[in-house]
């Protein structure tokens, strides 16, 4: 596939091209594992020498297709696939750091995700300094250690809604000589592009927008391809490779050594595969991406307008309202759309907020986003309910805070259900 189209056909088409005769949809392989005629075949695709289906932990036909979309929706060099946005998140970190290594990353970001960095990782030795996305410059500077490995963040903040200012944490990471790891699944591949602005590694929980329709977990890596492995902070990409006869990912794979050393590496021995049926069906969802990612941002806006000139609602947060803080960023990194997240608070602080919840009909009440259905969540006491009260209040989830994953339904049912149960719990 050409990868000078348009995202809209990108999203469509992808990497796969069917040929005379060929299912004209991307097929499902469900096998987990392949034929060969010649030994010395399998032999190659275990050293590396050839590319290549052999054993549906490293790789498969339905889960390469999938990978390769992802990589032209990113603009990436390569993808590798995993079985949840966690084991990508994870793999990633593996890929790069190791026991008295240091990692950078932003304050605001996904509780499950903090816990990783600050609990599990911690006991693998591994050491997360966390910061304030808005600081300067110079603050993510002074962060830095002889150790640290990477800088991460998300492009839009779950929940927290804060737009990242890419370019600036790409500059801090340039000057640091460390990859800027960028997790890009409340934006989407559609309305954000960090690779552009400077990022070197995107990931994503594929089960939020990319499938878009609550049916597969699963996750993706997508290697940017344009960082400097060999400036000598990373030995594992510029050495011989044992595992592998001496291979070397940067001299065997170039722009692909990142992806590549993912999967044969981190995949093969950790195991955390996507199954092809999950790619199928998140591919299935990409199809459509650019139109659902239009519709949740144009909702999400009106139902923000709606919640800030309402009553019986104290603060509202989305990027796209104009008095958001985060406003002009979301115009030069969101330039199509600020997203189908929202958060707000119910006047009447958290005993309010319950009875809004009790008293929704149309909305759901689910542990997800990024859902074609209206939802709703309490953070506080579900998705961050393992930090602290400051700790939580560090990543922006204040303890009144609900956040809104604007669906795909008609914006006026949307709001009609929204204003009855706010009536309920504020009279």
């Amino acid at each position: 596939m050409d990868k000078t189209f348009n995202l809209e056909t990108l999203c469509v088409h992808g990497a796969y091209h069917a040929k005379d005769g060929e299912p004209q949809v991307m097929p499902l392989v469900q096998s987990t594992t392949y034929r060969f005629q010649d030994p010395q075949d399998v032999a190659d695709l275990f050293d590396l020498k050839s590319l290549g289906s052999f054993y549906a932990r490293i790789g498969s036909p339905t889960v390469d297709n999938f990978e390769k979309k992802m990589a032209l929706l990113e603009g990436g060099t390569a993808a590798v696939a995993t079985s949840s946005g966690q084991a990508a998140t994870l793999i990633t970190l593996l890929n790069l750091c190791q026991s008295g290594d240091h990692i950078i990353s932003s304050a605001k970001i996904y509780g499950g995700t903090t816990n990783l960095f600050t609990v599990t990782l911690k006991k693998l030795g591994i050491q997360t300094t966390l910061i304030d996305p808005d600081c300067s410059l110079e603050e993510i500077l002074a962060s830095a250690q002889p150790t640290t490995k990477l800088i991460f963040a998300e492009s839009l903040g779950n929940p927290a809604l804060n737009v990242l200012d890419i370019e600036k944490f790409a500059n801090a990471a340039k000057q640091l000589g460390v990859p800027l790891v960028v997790d890009n699944t409340i934006a989407s591949s559609y309305l954000c592009q960090p690779i552009q602005h400077g990022a070197n590694i995107v990931i994503h929980s594929t089960t939020k927008y990319c499938d878009g329709h609550a049916t597969s977990v699963g996750g993706v890596i997508v290697d940017g391809g344009n960082f400097d492995w060999a400036n000598g902070k990373f030995p594992e990409f510029t050495q011989p490779d044992e595992s592998y006869h001496g291979t070397v990912y940067t001299r065997d794979f170039g722009n692909m050594a990142f992806a590549t050393k993912a999967r044969v590496q981190m995949l093969r021995d950790l195991g955390c595969t996507m199954s092809p049926m999950n790619a199928f069906l998140t591919n299935l969802g990409l199809e459509t991406l650019h139109l659902r990612m239009r519709c949740h941002s144009e909702n999400a806006l009106k139902l923000a307008q709606h919640l800030e000139a309402s009553p019986y609602v104290d603060w509202v947060n989305y990027p796209g309202l104009n008095s958001s803080p985060y406003n002009q960023l979301a115009q030069k990194y969101l330039p199509k759309g600020a997203s189908g997240v929202l958060t707000f608070g119910v006047k009447g602080g958290r005993e309010a907020g319950d009875r809004f919840i009790r008293n929704i009909d149309l909305t759901s009440l689910v542990v997800h986003v990024g859902d074609l259905r209206t939802s709703v969540l309490h953070p506080a006491s579900t998705t961050h309910r393992q930090l602290s009260e400051q700790d939580q209040i560090k990543s922006g989830i204040r303890p009144e805070l609900i956040r809104v994953s604007v669906g795909l339904e008609n914006i006026d049912d949307i709001i009609k259900d929204f204003d009855q149960a706010l009536q309920k719990a504020c009279q």
